[in-house]
Order: C-alpha cells, then sequence, then structure tokens
C-alpha cells in the first residue's frame, strides 16, 4: 500500500511538471513571432531592471523599472531620492515625464512614497496606455525625464530590445 502511495505521488507530480514545461514551451514560441504589437502583447514588454542613476546637484536619484506579476495598466518606477541638504517633500508626479523613441509621452500619475526628510524611496506611476494605444507599442528605447528636482533635467533612458 505504501509502495502505491508513492507511486501516485510521483505520478501526479510527473503531470504537474509536464503541465508547467508544455506552458513554458508554448509561451517561448509565441513570443518569437514577428507580428505587430496589438495592447495585450505591449502590456507583457518586460522592462529592463536596471537601477540608472543621477547624481547631479545636491540630490542622487536612482530609478529602476518595475515589472509587475498583474495586468500591466501602468508602468512603474521604484526611485530612491538621496541628500543631506534638501528637504524631499515634493510631489514627484508633478516633475516626471516618460516618453518613447516613437513620440509617445506620458505625465506621470502618481508618486506613493514618504514626504519629507533627506533619503526618500517609493513608487512613481505613469499611465501605459496613450490614447487608447500601449505606450511602448513599437517603442525600442523608454526614456524617464525628471525636471527641476534640484538640476533642470534629469534623464533615464532604458533599451527595450
Amino acid at each position: 500500500m505504501k509502495y502505491q502511495s508513492i507511486l501516485l505521488l510521483v505520478l501526479v507530480l510527473g503531470l504537474i511538471l509536464a503541465g508547467c514545461t508544455g506552458s513554458v514551451a508554448q509561451s517561448s514560441a509565441s513570443n518569437q513571432t514577428s507580428k505587430p504589437l496589438d495592447s495585450e502583447t505591449a502590456q507583457q514588454i518586460v522592462l529592463p531592471e536596471t537601477t540608472l542613476t543621477d547624481m547631479q546637484g545636491a540630490i542622487t536619484v536612482d530609478v529602476t523599472p518595475l515589472n509587475s506579476s498583474s495586468a500591466r495598466n501602468s508602468l512603474n518606477f521604484s526611485v530612491s531620492l538621496n541628500t543631506h541638504s534638501i528637504d524631499l517633500s515634493m510631489d514627484l508626479a508633478s516633475l516626471a515625464a516618460l516618453s518613447t523613441d516613437n513620440g509617445r509621452t506620458v505625465q506621470a500619475i502618481l508618486w506613493e512614497a514618504p514626504r519629507g526628510g533627506h533619503h526618500v524611496a517609493g513608487t512613481l506611476t505613469f499611465p501605459a496606455l496613450m490614447n487608447g494605444q500601449p505606450l511602448l507599442d513599437g517603442a525600442t528605447t523608454l526614456t524617464l525625464t525628471i525636471q527641476d528636482l534640484d538640476a533642470s533635467e534629469r534623464v533615464f533612458t532604458w533599451d527595450l530590445q
């Protein structure tokens, strides 16, 4: 009886693994198609999780794109602000814009972070759609620009290819 239980467990685990392998292979094959991006596939673009740093003025800014496992209705970035001389109580959403190399630009819609202090970390959120079209549709680069944060302009650019 114990041998049969172990055999049954091994069989069930084998079926589960086979199901997982099949879905991975199917997913990989679908990513290799060369058809144009529609609103569903455009939202599946994986943002590079590379942290970029700007050290102009008295504030050091680190920005990292965040990938979400949920349906992508926004583009999110982890932002860390560090200084020893300036109060960081500003609304970063009002200072930030996201643009692509194909001419689309959107303003940030939310800055979720504590207000004030000299070391602030939070999430900067942008809409993923512009005029009903995916912001990243056909884009090869993504640029986050922050205006007037102790420097006239801070620019962070990621390659999407």
